[in-house]
């Protein structure tokens, strides 16, 4: 493989950061305050699952999400913060990127009248499918130097 400045595998670092570095964006930028004491991130999803074209989107949300919604606040908020770190570090990375890939894939299946949140959604799920069978965890992590997968 030719690659410019880079080696492939170098590349596929660069990638891993840069999608760990989105996440702990996704982290920072959250009110945690709201969404802890007041509820708002499971309150604004809530309605959009109640709206939602598919009714099992609506029966999944009532079901997993809506009788825990402090619980799932918290899963929601320090998932987005564990991928983050976890990706940048390269720290237990095929399960991060896996990780990554079913939030996304939530998110979007979630937000499927959102033109904006179905292309970030879709972005973020294909850069961790890249990142994952590209094995992007060999460089520049903390999973090659501990010897992990």
């Amino acid at each position: 493989m030719d690659t410019i400045w880079l080696t492939g595998a170098e590349w596929l670092a660069v990638l891993r950061i840069g999608l760990g570095l989105w996440w702990l964006e996704s982290w920072r930028h959250k009110d945690r305050k709201a969404w802890f004491q007041r509820g708002t991130g499971i309150t604004w999803a809530a309605g959009i699952a109640a709206e939602h074209r598919w009714s099992a989107v609506r029966s999944g949300f009532e079901t997993a999400v809506a009788p825990h919604p402090r619980v799932m606040a918290y899963v929601v908020v320090y998932a987005e913060l564990a991928l983050g770190l976890g990706l940048i570090t390269g720290f237990l990375t095929p399960v991060a990127l896996a990780g990554g890939f079913l939030l996304n894939a939530l998110y979007f299946t979630l937000m499927i009248h959102e033109v904006a949140e179905q292309g970030q959604n879709a972005m973020m799920a294909l850069m961790s499918l890249v990142g994952w069978f590209g094995m992007s965890w060999q460089t520049w992590s903390l999973d090659s130097a501990l010897g992990l997968f």
